[in-house]
């Protein structure tokens, strides 16, 4: 009986945590960018218990032994970077990115001493917006809605002389323009794309951002790597850029609610057997000679 209430126990933790892994990919299915998650679950532990030669009778097909199982437990969550469904919106400032890659950005942060510094992450989320920053009386600068600026190639932040208008290329690149002076557009940079190599190591920071964990060094390309359109990497041949749209969710309510309920039901499995051996210790307990 207490083997039945430990691996109920502990099934049902896990279970838990996949719950609230698909209430949070279904209360985003309308976020820009977002990408579902994913759990997977390993056995705890599995132990064969001996049984006597006695148990050994003629005609029986089935080793001796008993497997007795401990539950399992949440393994590994998974972000699935597929690619949602791209809605026009025709603003300028919108970016979508079809096939495998990320949007780098800058985000504040601090360093082991308390002193304020950058950091990079990246995004799917494209709804992007022209603001100023301090001191930079002449430009606006591409950034998220939080105010993250957006890098380039140069790993520099994107910005656009005032009083003039954007183009964005599917390969990246940024077009400035003014009506009021004829000529070619000038280019103020090209956006910095990064692939996911390793998508599992990638750490959720919120807002649709993702970052590296801190041992890992980004310039060692281990879980992202930067888009290169060369005969190395030929898959970046496959990412554009698309200008006033926007990415949807990769999250199918359908699939949601299917997992929902499969992971109810088996809450619902282990809450009985649990329920059912704390029955029988009561009863255990209470009986008289």
């Amino acid at each position: 009986m207490n083997h039945s209430m430990i691996n109920s126990t502990v099934s049902m933790q896990g279970l838990q945590q996949k719950l609230d892994i698909i209430a949070n990919n279904m209360a985003n299915i309308n976020t820009t960018g977002f990408k579902r998650k994913e759990a997977t679950f390993h056995d705890v532990l599995t132990t064969t218990m001996r049984q006597p030669e006695t148990f050994q009778q003629v005609g029986r097909m089935s080793p001796l032994g008993l497997t007795q199982g401990w539950g399992a437990k949440l393994s590994q969550v998974q972000t699935l970077m597929a690619q949602g469904s791209l809605k026009q919106t025709d603003m300028p400032t919108d970016l979508a990115i079809e096939g495998d890659a990320l949007f780098e950005v800058t985000i504040p942060s601090v360093d082991e001493n308390g002193q304020p510094v950058t950091r990079t992450a990246w995004t799917r989320d494209g709804a992007f917006a022209l603001k100023a920053q301090p001191g930079d009386t002449e430009n606006v600068y591409l950034t998220t809605q939080e105010g993250h600026l957006v890098l380039g190639t140069d790993n520099q932040p994107i910005r656009i002389p005032n009083d003039t208008r954007i183009r964005i290329e599917t390969d990246g690149r940024v077009l400035s323009y003014n009506d009021r002076i004829p000529g070619p557009p000038a280019q103020a940079g090209q956006l910095k794309l990064v692939q996911v190599v390793r998508p599992q190591l990638l750490r959720n920071l919120g807002d649709n951002l993702y970052v590296l964990p801190e041992e890992i060094d980004p310039a060692l390309g281990e879980v992202v790597r930067v888009v290169a359109t060369d005969a190395v990497n030929p898959e970046a041949a496959k990412v554009k850029v698309q200008q006033g749209f926007l990415e949807q969710s990769n999250v199918n309510l359908t699939e949601e609610m299917t997992e929902l309920m499969l992971t109810q039901r088996a809450f619902q499995l282990n809450a009985k057997a649990l329920t059912s051996a704390d029955n029988m210790m009561y009863l255990a307990n209470t009986l008289r000679g």
